[in-house]
């Protein structure tokens, strides 16, 4: 059982960035959700602050399709009624929506691109952190291509397609092939988290199907780093 303290005992720091809108009709909201700014508010009342509670100000039926972790800025997918939520996440249960995250990773990564097939499973011991599991774990697979490559630290950029989406499947994905995401609190050394001052992780941008016209719709949020 996890200890429910250690989740109320988290407070997260006070994000001042404003959310963006990227694209808005009478059906759904894409926005550009800033580092720092939980998707949900959180069980300790001193997390209200976040994306749903400050666009629930003005759209009172606002749902999150989806999630980002505090640390990832970039695309976010929001409906704005009941029945375009439920169409938009049947689109996320068959895995016909397509997400593509930019991130830097600790080290020299040397295959251009590849595939990350590790199950990834919970741990009430590890809590908040998932691990890799090969007798336990979901499937998990996560397509990656390197976008640059840069010394003096040893760094690379990557291109990060998640072919299904467990929670903290970048970042554990990123541990687990020995280049852990600059940043990265939970599964990063002291050196990598120090090496920058946010996580470097940005959901680029997202293709789905508008859940009523039944167009295809691409957005993006262009990398802040």
């Amino acid at each position: 059982m996890v200890n429910s303290s250690i989740i109320d005992n988290f407070v997260a720091p006070k994000c001042f960035e404003e959310i963006q809108i990227l694209f808005e009709d009478e059906f759904l909201l894409v926005i550009n959700k800033p580092s720092g700014l939980l998707s949900l508010s959180g069980k300790n009342p001193l997390n209200k602050d976040s994306v749903h509670y400050r666009l629930a100000q003005q759209y009172p039926e606002i749902r999150l399709v989806h999630r980002l972790d505090l640390g990832t800025s970039g695309i976010l997918l929001l409906a704005k009624d009941k029945v375009t939520n439920a169409k938009l996440t049947k689109q996320f249960q068959t895995q016909t929506v397509v997400k593509r995250y930019v991130s830097v990773l600790a080290g020299k990564l040397l295959t251009n691109q590849g595939l990350i097939d590790l199950p990834i499973a919970k741990d009430a011991t590890l809590f908040p952190r998932l691990k890799i599991c090969h007798q336990e774990g979901k499937p998990s697979q996560t397509q990656y291509s390197v976008l640059e490559r840069y010394a003096n630290p040893s760094r690379t950029k990557v291109l990060f397609t998640p072919l299904t989406g467990r929670t903290h499947q970048l970042r554990l994905h990123s541990q687990a092939i020995g280049h852990a995401i600059l940043g990265c609190d939970l599964y990063g050394t002291a050196a990598t988290q120090a090496m920058a001052s946010r996580l470097l992780l940005h959901a680029l941008d997202i293709r789905f199907e508008h859940p009523h016209l039944h167009q295809p719709i691409t957005l993006t949020s262009p990398c802040p780093f």
